[in-house]
């Protein structure tokens, strides 16, 4: 079983969670790189957009994200959620604080939702 590492201890997931998530995003073929996350609805700049729910990781994988806890120490955490798919942009329309997504700017539905992986505390490294 996976131990949590640091201060994270994975959400938990409901039921509504998850249909507010589905409800909210799809998993799309992107021109950036194999599936990418795309808005269902439109967010202005602040919204909360969902949480990179997933296990404690040991390893880097191309659904890692790297999160730094308040005190410094470092964590893994292997996507198990939409989330994993989101694709790098240099220039994002989104950014994690910890293992939360909000907008940084308006996202109209469609548009794919994307963030810089060395920008924040937020990396997910490519293989």
């Amino acid at each position: 079983m996976n131990e949590p590492v640091g201060q994270y201890n994975p959400p938990e997931k409901t039921r509504v969670d998850i249909d507010i998530e589905l409800n909210k995003l799809n998993a799309l073929l992107s021109p950036i790189h194999g599936l990418g996350v795309f808005s269902r609805t439109a967010f202005q700049s602040g919204d909360y957009i969902g949480t990179y729910w997933g296990t404690k990781a040991d390893e880097i994988s191309p659904y890692t994200l790297h999160v730094q806890n308040e005190d410094g120490t470092l964590f893994l955490i292997e996507g198990r959620d939409l989330l994993r798919y989101i694709n790098h942009n240099d220039n994002p329309n989104a950014a994690f604080d910890g293992i939360h997504l909000f907008a940084k700017t308006v996202i109209q539905p469609g548009h794919e939702i994307t963030f810089d992986y060395a920008d924040g505390e937020g990396i997910r490294f490519p293989d």
